[in-house]
């Protein structure tokens, strides 16, 4: 496994989009892994490696996360903009369909993908996100994602991790140490903060803040979803994962225990349970 960049283009110009691909290059049984607002794609590391075993697993940074360029017109930090580099993505792969799997954010732009015409999606994996997403939910995000949080050593950067993404679940210390270490990034003061873009929550400080609905987008959903909401999960409620079970595409719902927003994905367990959803 090694980073590979593709080429995509915004209003701003063209920009880099970083992936890792794991698995037979030939193999035409491709899953893309999308992470979440702040994540990267190693947050799949673990699940991709056990899961390329029978597929290929793509796994990318969106722009302004990770190893992927930072875009010029901060603006273009949104949803129609990340279609385009999915779509890149996709395209990448060699492939007309391929399975995604998208974490929060991620798992909103599968939704959005999957909806289209001619999707591209054969089966959707969403991770703790729904159709509906609460006002209070958004400015909880937006507190933390509009700040760059700055510590002086890697320890200290790590310890904050640990409480900015706790719901996460129950990680080994390597596996927070792994996201510590592709998590950072070195600001011109020497001091360490969080590897991304801190314009990228231009969407949710620059206009005022609303319930996200989008029931419409997934009443047109047709292919096999199953969605995984975290036991204390506050982004993604019983409720709607209820009602995503009985409208739309129907979807099977697992419930990840002792985790909140959003489950890592990263024990035997669960990656087993995707690995038997997906199917051969």
């Amino acid at each position: 496994m090694k980073t590979q960049y593709l080429t995509s283009c915004s209003i701003g110009g063209l920009h880099k989009i970083a992936y890792t691909s794991w698995g037979e290059a030939n193999n035409p049984n491709v899953l893309i892994c999308s992470h979440g607002l702040t994540r990267n794609k190693h947050d799949f590391d673990v699940l991709a490696e056990k899961l390329s075993k029978k597929r290929r697993v793509i796994c990318f940074d969106l722009p302004g996360r990770g190893e992927s360029s930072w875009l010029n017109n901060k603006s273009s930090y949104n949803y129609t903009q990340y279609t385009v580099d999915a779509l890149m993505t996709i395209a990448t792969s060699g492939v007309e369909q391929v399975d995604w799997l998208g974490s929060s954010m991620g798992g909103l732009l599968g939704m959005a993908l999957s909806s289209m015409s001619n999707s591209p999606i054969r089966k959707l994996i969403i991770n703790d996100v729904g159709p509906y997403i609460q006002k209070e939910a958004l400015i909880r995000i937006a507190e933390y994602v509009g700040q760059q949080a700055h510590f002086d050593t890697a320890e200290e950067l790590g310890l904050y991790m640990r409480t900015v993404y706790a719901g996460f679940g129950d990680l080994t210390d390597q596996q927070w140490d792994n996201m510590l270490a592709f998590g950072q990034r070195t600001l011109d003061n020497g001091k360490l903060t969080l590897n991304h873009d801190p314009d990228i929550s231009r969407n949710f400080i620059d206009k005022p803040l609303d319930d996200i609905d989008l029931w419409t987008v997934w009443s047109t959903i047709k292919q096999p979803v199953l969605v995984i909401q975290g036991e204390n999960s506050d982004l993604l409620s019983n409720e709607i994962s209820e009602k995503m079970t009985t409208t739309g595409p129907k979807a099977t719902r697992v419930i990840i225990p002792n985790t909140g927003h959003a489950p890592a994905l990263m024990n035997k367990h669960d990656i087993g349970m995707i690995e038997r959803w997906l199917g051969t």
